[in-house]
């Protein structure tokens, strides 16, 4: 897509420069619409001089009634930049006068509006060579079509680019009505997809072509993509671990492992507390961006926990504990919901809380320090910057026996002596001021820490998961679901009057509410086998297929059909940091298609993936959660069904090991599932291992069970 000359001088205003934040302890003396809202992110910008509107039909019709362009600033609760940037910019008395007289400004919080953040996203990506990120800006004609999108802008640039877009506006309205048309039109083309009827054409040799690609990205030394900074990717190496379960390739096995466990060593885990931060910024994991994300932490949860069912590991099982005892600690509600983040900052220093001097650590941890520092590379000219420690290890967990040795201490004492040193350290960092706490509960990240946990149930068979996980879906279908339609947020305050906590819900949920509570639900069925999960999820599939699925793609729209119209109605494909809501749709259509015998959800996913299919093969990292999908096609899973009065004893047995090409059924009743039927004998517990409606010979127990996988 070409633009006009004229734009492309407005888009040299895009280059975003690094500046340092100012300290202020001004007491605030204005105060905008944001004050009503819930959102900690868009209340952080309530008491700016700009007249911030909320996205509300109020703001759009007032821009049209006034002809004024539109100002979407765009972020979220833990963004360091969008901080940086409303210090500058929106907390300045000359700029809000500037944006107060010409501009309509509404503010965004990118997690709770979803749909809007993909719209504009996709507006930048399209104006901009190089990626965008948070804050978005982007400025629009009174109608919300966008004609301008950038990042952060320090302070000068910022009222410049403002000044010569506005003097354009009053130049050349019309000739920017029609630049903003033939954007929008292109933003609504941007990842849309076509019904494909050609025959389906994916088999083994073009998943082994995809991995095989992939291996070359990967960083064999020290795990992740190879690059300049490091993303966990959770959906990616879930991926790799069902390919290499059922292929035996040891160099995956290899990618695998050495990601995990350099993540797991690295600065990026919080080596104190447990979880992890949302990437590092180098390439050896070591120095974090110190944002904690709740989407992340649930989903590492259980791909530690499935990595352990694999191969039993003392390091990934103490993760997964200790990214648990972090949930539990900072980010879960009285309530039983889960809050969002953690800021990078704190005391306005991103990762203040984090870091250590050695002298610090010293005058804590007394003659202990000496080990604790060579542990965890702690030096007195510091490790980062400004001669602040990041803690990390280079020791992987099959080392510390020689460690050990080394200072002639027995292993098993040098752990316990090592955990004792940690919670010291803990209790100390308690002490110091916390990075600010999104408390706005989404639904979806719910729903991915609700797997997680139940994940991590399912490999340990340790009750304060399930029990957690169960606390957790009671919240979500009481607070957050009304019959079947859900709601994206939930935000908790305090009763003035009782100090009392009462919630509010007010967004209507997307497809990635819907989707990831469903797999969420069919996880929870097999780990509980109650048969009121699977039948909940169904439930949640048939209301997403009324108001969200488009026959003549055969795939998911992004917004529910209930939603005020925006310019563009897009649908989520390919998988990020979070899968894609389609590819996660179609992979619960496939699983409940054969739960239920249901050839229309079948039908559906089957669809869903062969409109994909090209790009799956062609960009494999990038739709990780498809190729998963692939993966049961090419190798259809097993359905295992436990029926009696031991069903629960043996299906723990059953999750000691990773088996992701099984769909677990059963219970101590034979059920209403069509494979359950006339499987129930009396005084028995029989285990029915079937493919495509076919079952073997029953047994009895697990290890004949498993015997029969192969």
């Amino acid at each position: 897509m070409r633009y006009s000359l004229w734009m492309l001088v407005l888009c040299l205003w895009t280059v975003a420069c690094q500046s340092q934040s100012t300290n202020h302890s001004q007491k605030p003396t204005h105060t905008n619409r944001l004050i009503n809202e819930s959102s900690p992110y868009l209340l952080q910008h309530a008491h700016n001089p700009v007249n911030w509107y909320p996205w509300s039909k109020e703001a759009l019709a007032k821009a049209k009634k006034e002809k004024k362009m539109i100002i979407v600033s765009i972020g979220y609760a833990a963004c360091h930049w969008c901080h940086v940037m409303e210090k500058e910019s929106f907390e300045n008395e000359q700029v809000a006068k500037l944006m107060n007289q010409h501009f309509i400004s509404i503010k965004i919080d990118r997690e709770e509006r979803p749909d809007i953040d993909k719209v504009y996203m996709s507006a930048c990506q399209l104006l901009n060579e190089r990626g965008c990120g948070w804050p978005l800006n982007v400025i629009t004609m009174p109608d919300g079509k966008p004609i301008f999108a950038g990042t952060y802008f320090p302070k000068k640039n910022w009222i410049n680019l403002l000044e010569k877009i506005q003097a354009v506006y009053e130049k050349e309205p019309n000739k920017m009505q029609e630049y903003a048309a033939r954007l929008t039109n292109a933003v609504k083309d941007l990842e849309k997809i076509a019904g494909q009827s050609d025959a389906l054409t994916y088999n083994q040799q073009h998943l082994t072509k995809l991995v095989n690609k992939w291996m070359t990205t990967i960083d064999f030394a020290r795990g992740g993509r190879k690059g300049q900074m490091k993303f966990p990717s959770p959906v990616n190496y879930d991926f790799l671990l069902r390919y290499y379960y059922l292929t035996k390739d040891k160099k995956v096995r290899k990618a695998i492992t050495t990601t995990l466990d350099h993540m797991a060593a690295g600065g990026i885990y919080d080596h104190l507390g447990g979880g992890f931060a949302r990437y590092s910024t180098d390439p050896q994991w070591k120095v974090p961006h110190f944002e904690k994300m709740l989407y992340d932490n649930g989903q590492l949860l259980g791909l530690y926990a499935q990595a352990y069912q694999l191969s039993p590991n003392r390091q990934y099982r103490r993760v997964v504990y200790e990214t648990f005892d972090f949930l539990t600690r900072e980010l879960t509600s009285p309530v039983g919901g889960f809050y969002s983040s953690l800021d990078a900052d704190s005391e306005g220093e991103e990762g203040k809380y984090y870091v250590w001097t050695k002298a610090e650590i010293d005058s804590v941890l007394g003659k202990d320090a000496a080990v604790f520092n060579e542990y965890f590379e702690i030096k007195s000219s510091g490790n980062w910057e400004h001669k602040k420690n990041i803690l990390y290890t280079k020791i992987r967990e099959e080392e510390p026996v020689k460690f050990a040795q080394k200072h002639g201490i027995l292993p098993f004492v040098f752990r316990d002596k090592l955990k004792a040193m940690r919670n010291k350290l803990l209790e100390a960092r308690s002490k110091r001021i916390r990075p600010g706490l999104d408390d706005k509960m989404l639904m979806a990240w719910n729903a991915l820490t609700l797997k997680g946990l139940v994940q991590a149930y399912r490999a340990f068979d340790d009750k304060k998961f399930l029990k957690l996980a169960l606390k957790n879906v009671d919240f979500l279908l009481k607070n957050m679901a009304k019959g079947n339609q859900l709601y994206r947020n939930y935000k908790l305050a305090k009763n003035p009057k009782s100090k009392t906590l009462k919630g509010k819900a007010s967004i209507n949920a997307f497809l990635d509410d819907y989707a990831l509570l469903i797999d969420a639900l069919i996880e929870l069925y097999q780990a509980t086998l109650e048969e009121k999960w699977l039948l909940k999820a169904k439930d949640f599939t048939e209301y997403a297929l009324k108001h969200f699925y488009d026959a003549k793609s055969g795939m998911f729209f992004y917004t529910s059909k209930l939603d005020a119209p925006l310019i563009a109605r897009k649908m989520d494909i390919s998988d990020n940091v979070i899968p894609g809501s389609n590819s996660v749709m179609a992979n619960n259509l496939f699983k409940l298609g054969h739960y239920f015998y249901n050839q229309s959800y079948l039908q559906k996913s089957r669809q869903m993936l062969h409109n994909v299919q090209k790009d799956v093969i062609k960009y494999g990292y990038y739709y990780a959660n498809w190729a998963s999908l692939m993966l049961y096609q090419i190798h259809p899973p097993y359905e295992v069904a436990i029926v009696g009065k031991k069903a629960h004893k043996l299906r723990k047995q059953w999750d000691k090991k990773y088996l992701p090409n099984a769909l677990l059924m059963g219970g101590r009743r034979e059920g209403n599932l069509p494979l359950l039927k006339n499987k129930w004998q009396k005084g028995k517990t029989m285990i029915y291992v079937c493919k495509d409606k076919v079952c073997k010979l029953p047994v009895t127990e697990v290890n004949e069970a498993l015997k029969q996988l192969k």
